[in-house]
């Protein structure tokens, strides 16, 4: 309830209007109150103050609205605006306050002296400056709240940017994938292996259809991906049969941190390409999972002919899936993730990654 009112007051710049003028105005007042205390007036002189104040009120009020009028035109009809207008109002209300000071002590010697003229006594020396100190600070007020929606227009248009990436480099994997599975189906139909290629054809589709249920920016549990991997590899396991063996060693802690879904799926990709189809013998790849340090590790790793590493990092430009996975990674994490590959003895290439690890609340 509390979050809904403050919500409202942010979002409703007439509620925030009001809620400075009062406090604007009481502030105004309690300070004169403060002051007429430690000269020793009578306490009764608060109803002078607040006579003042209303008045005040009502015309720094009508001020708003002339401003609002304004607020479009050249900015140097804006500022004779606010230097006409600060003077009308205080010319307006430094009669309504020396009215109640003479009425109240019954003094009018300044009106049978002046005349007329004796109402507006204090205009230039008090009421116009803190008309035009009224103004200044509407006015920074105002451009303020402006300069905060642009950031948030900014942030918002930022984080639609982020998201348009983020889906371009998920679903840039799935035609990558969808290629060399349906190259393998149609290799399974000329070699008459109709069965195969069927069987193969119906774990395709129950993949595809998990991959675009999910969204892009949505994230699950690391059991959840591991099960999709396994489908995914019972794709591949129809396409190489003996020559692909799998491990996956995750440990009870780790499977319910939050990773990126399909985030394994170039990493196995790569190892299939690599290590598995590239020779005769076939490989294996392993996939691990494991807390460390408040971090999740994940590790691909494939007993293939390995690559070049340098610093931790291929040393010739990867394929297009471990690229889009560097890329995910980093709009997700930012900094607070890493990807390094390391060789693996006596042959072979690990990918692990690392991620803040995080569950469900």
């Amino acid at each position: 309830m509390q979050f809904q009112i403050s919500e409202r007051i942010y979002r409703n710049s007439n509620y925030q209007f009001w809620i400075l003028q009062m406090i604007g105005w009481t502030g105004w007042g309690t300070l004169f109150a403060i002051r007429d205390a430690y000269w020793g007036q009578p306490y009764e002189r608060i109803l002078l103050l607040i006579v003042d104040a209303i008045a005040g009120v009502l015309l720094t009020t009508a001020l708003r609205y002339i401003y609002r009028a304004v607020w479009e035109r050249p900015v140097y009809q804006r500022i004779i605006t606010v230097l006409v207008a600060s003077y009308l109002v205080a010319a307006i209300w430094q009669p309504v306050k020396n009215y109640s000071q003479f009425y109240y002590y019954s003094d009018f010697e300044l009106i049978n002296e002046y005349g007329v003229m004796g109402y507006f006594g204090g205009i230039i020396g008090y009421s116009y400056f803190l008309m035009l100190g009224w103004s200044g600070l509407y006015f920074a007020l105002k451009f303020y709240r402006l300069l905060q929606r642009e950031i948030e227009r900014s942030i918002r248009a930022e984080s639609l940017a982020h998201e348009s990436q983020l889906r371009m480099l998920r679903y840039q994997l799935n035609p990558h994938f969808l290629f060399n599975t349906l190259n393998a189906i149609s290799t399974l139909i000329l070699d008459k292996n109709t069965e195969s290629a069927n069987e193969m054809l119906g774990k395709l589709s129950h993949f595809l259809r998990y991959s675009l249920d999910k969204d892009p920016m949505q994230r699950v549990d690391l059991e959840h991906e591991i099960n999709t991997m396994k489908l995914y590899l019972e794709i591949e396991q129809v396409r190489f049969d003996e020559r692909l063996s799998v491990n996956i060693k995750v440990d009870d802690a780790s499977r319910k941190a939050l990773v990126p879904s399909l985030i394994l799926q170039p990493l196995i990709e790569n190892s299939i390409k690599y290590a598995v189809a590239a020779s005769e013998t076939g490989g294996t790849i392993s996939i691990s999972g494991e807390q460390v340090d408040g971090e999740l590790k994940l590790i691909v790793a494939d007993d293939g002919p390995g690559i070049e590493i340098q610093k931790g990092k291929p040393k010739k430009a990867s394929g297009v899936g471990l690229a889009n996975t560097r890329d995910r990674l980093q709009q997700l994490y930012g900094k607070s993730h890493s990807c390094n590959f390391r060789k693996v003895e006596p042959h072979g290439l690990a990918i692990e990654i690392r991620i803040p690890f995080e569950t469900e609340k």
